[in-house]
């Protein structure tokens, strides 16, 4: 039955990405010409390799020549718009002129380096030139790839600086010619760490992982009420160990996992609402986290393996919410799971096809005994392209060797721009002293309330987020927003979760919810149902950042084992409550009160507190008392 759907589907699924994914959105080619943009690509894999493993460059040089490599690949592959992308093997004159002039632009800088650095803010007319021609080159193919919010959030920057008197030639020096603009933290980020697990991902994505991911999700919840939406929540947590898009999440399980949660008996939106949820949170699911987590440990100061084992009991938290959901929604429908015959077998999967955990398995490894994540992803790669060969399935031929290289350097391109554009705010911040000045602001607006300085930070993350790939939302919220939560006395790791998080859900929320949106063309819903379906569905993402600001231990700061064992059982028992509550059955159908009491109960679980704890369960302990009882009274009168 799953490879039936997926076969129905498989030709659909690039033409819905394109359309809710802009990074998706590309030229094709065919012949000498897709050879030849082939080698363009493969050329740029050759430097990331070689820069990262062999050639010791200096940092200004290295990223500058990243960026002037991504600018052409970009003017190759992405049109002015949208509906350009159907001609095929043509490449229009100005892009082919944009795009070496702005690679020039950077290269520039590169031939010239040593002089430029000498000259410091005495930059010549040519320099200020050549800056501004590269910004505004970066700026336009930004539009293209990436999409006009984030250009207006660093437009407004922009503008906000000029309005506050700093010179043209001031601003260019700033963005184009130090690390603290363009060519600053995110994009020496993206270009060290963050290309070679998208390149990572690649590899993965061919050997076939996605598809052994719903089969194992199979295995493991297929027979159980409402199994296929179990089915989507385990496969989408699994692939957001190396996804870094909700979209291509929601897009590429969700043609397989949808139809048959329709099938069972699903409405249309919560179908898709569940697939856009769960692959959202892909997001927020260790090791990787989208790729932020790279981000996170450079701007915090914390170590990767710090953060990625700080994130995991959140995580564990929003996907049990999501799972509770849907069991509660099935046992309320009376939906039942999959037939035996369609469900395959754990041990026999596990047998067949668990080589394929194996490049996972040696990136945490690696990581987790203090190699560098560049390191650990070049390992990885290795291990994926090793353990290809277990299985004439996963093979990969040469065809599919190059195309996974390619796709590695494709899939860099939208990032890296997302992470220049970053840059540019970064770079006006720490020049006009801005971030002070809203830290202020923010403080005098919400007093000494913790609590509505929290509130104004989430609608500014949700709002700043529509439209922002997941790592540019994180290090602007985190340059501008994260340090007036630790002013407040946050510690820095809660408030940077904090921020993360809720630039995460806007990729669910209306009026912008581009993964809800996704799946509901799969689904054939409407979309701004789904959109409010999926966000219902990701509560625990609205409640679990404030409550690891408010009781840090939940990210396993300041704690111990005992209290880790007893904040994980007490924050499922939370999930529980909120999720029955919310659903309106918990061991049948609860009436309003009960609800009340349940959610209440719920959110006191969550809290790491142990006064909170004891009056959350006594709360939900009552509710099902007073179920059970009602139930057994039940089952007398109709007996």
């Amino acid at each position: 039955m799953t490879e039936n759907l997926e076969a129905m589907t498989e030709q659909e699924t690039e033409k819905l990405i394109a359309q809710f994914d802009r990074e998706s959105n590309v030229r094709q080619f065919t012949g000498a010409w897709d050879i030849a943009v082939k080698v363009i690509l493969l050329a740029f894999t050759v430097f990331v390799f070689a820069t990262t493993i062999f050639i010791n460059l200096p940092e200004q040089v290295r990223r500058c020549a990243f960026l002037g490599l991504v600018v052409f690949m970009g003017y190759l592959l992405y049109p002015i718009h949208r509906g350009l992308t159907g001609r095929h093997n043509y490449v229009p004159w100005y892009d082919l002129l944009l795009g070496l002039v702005g690679a020039a632009s950077f290269f520039y800088y590169v031939v010239n380096f040593q002089a430029i650095i000498n000259r410091a803010i005495m930059l010549t007319n040519l320099d200020i030139v050549v800056g501004v021609i590269g910004i505004v080159i970066l700026i336009e193919l930004c539009r293209r790839v990436v999409g006009i919010p984030i250009l207006v959030v660093a437009g407004a920057f922009i503008v906000y600086a000029f309005a506050s008197g700093y010179s043209l030639k001031r601003m260019v020096h700033q963005l184009f010619y130090t690390t603290e603009g363009l060519i600053g933290t995110p994009i020496g980020v993206c270009s060290t760490f963050i290309v070679l697990f998208i390149f990572l991902a690649s590899f993965l994505e061919k050997s076939g992982i996605a598809g052994f991911f719903i089969d194992l999700a199979n295995s493991v919840a297929g027979f159980a009420s409402g199994g296929p939406a179990k089915v989507a929540v385990i496969a989408s947590a699994l692939e957001g160990m190396y996804s870094g898009s909700s979209v291509a999440n929601t897009v590429g399980s969700g043609s397989v996992t949808i139809p048959v949660m329709k099938k069972t008996g699903y409405k249309p939106e919560f179908a898709a609402a569940v697939e856009a949820a769960a692959s959202t949170g892909g997001q927020i699911m260790p090791p990787i986290m989208g790729a932020a987590a790279f981000l996170m440990a450079e701007l915090t100061g914390f170590s990767y393996a710090r953060i990625a084992v700080s994130a995991i009991l959140p995580a564990v938290l929003y996907f049990t919410g999501i799972f509770l959901m849907i069991h509660f929604e099935a046992k309320k429908l009376g939906l039942k799971g999959l037939p035996k015959e369609e469900i395959p077998h754990f041990g026999k999967l596990l047998l067949k096809k668990g080589y394929l955990f194996l490049p996972v398995i040696v990136l945490v490894g690696l990581m987790g005994i203090g190699y560098t994540p560049a390191y650990s992803a070049c390992f990885a790669i290795l291990a994926a392209i090793v353990v290809s060969f277990f299985s004439k399935e996963t093979r990969f031929s040469p065809k599919g060797f190059v195309n996974a290289l390619t796709g590695g350097s494709r899939n860099t391109i939208g990032v890296a721009l997302a992470c220049a554009m970053a840059g540019i705010v970064i770079g006006i911040v720490s020049m006009t002293g801005l971030g002070q000045i809203l830290i202020t602001a923010l403080v005098h607006v919400a007093g000494s309330s913790m609590l509505l300085a929290l509130f104004l930070t989430m609608i500014a993350c949700i709002i700043l987020g529509m439209g922002i790939p997941t790592t540019a939302n994180y290090v602007i919220m985190a340059t501008i927003t994260a340090p007036i939560v630790v002013r407040l006395g946050a510690p820095v790791l809660a408030a940077h979760m904090f921020v993360f998080y809720f630039g995460i859900v806007a990729d669910i929320t209306p009026p912008v919810a581009l993964a809800a949106y996704a799946g509901s063309a799969i689904a054939k819903s409407n979309p701004l149902k789904t959109g409010v379906t999926a966000t219902r569905l990701a509560i625990a993402a609205f409640i679990v950042p404030y409550i690891f600001v408010f009781s840090p231990e939940m990210l396993l700061i300041d704690t111990n084992a005992v209290e880790v064992i007893r904040i994980v059982l007490t924050s499922l028992l939370g999930m529980a409550g909120i999720a029955a509550g919310l659903e309106g059955w918990f061991l049948k159908h609860m009436s309003w009160w009960q609800r009340i009491l349940t959610l209440a109960g719920g959110l006191c679980c969550i809290d790491p507190g142990l006064i909170t704890d004891v009056i959350g369960f006594v709360l939900i302990a009552f509710v099902v008392v007073v179920e059970l009882i009602s139930r057994k009274r039940q089952t007398v009168i109709t007996g």
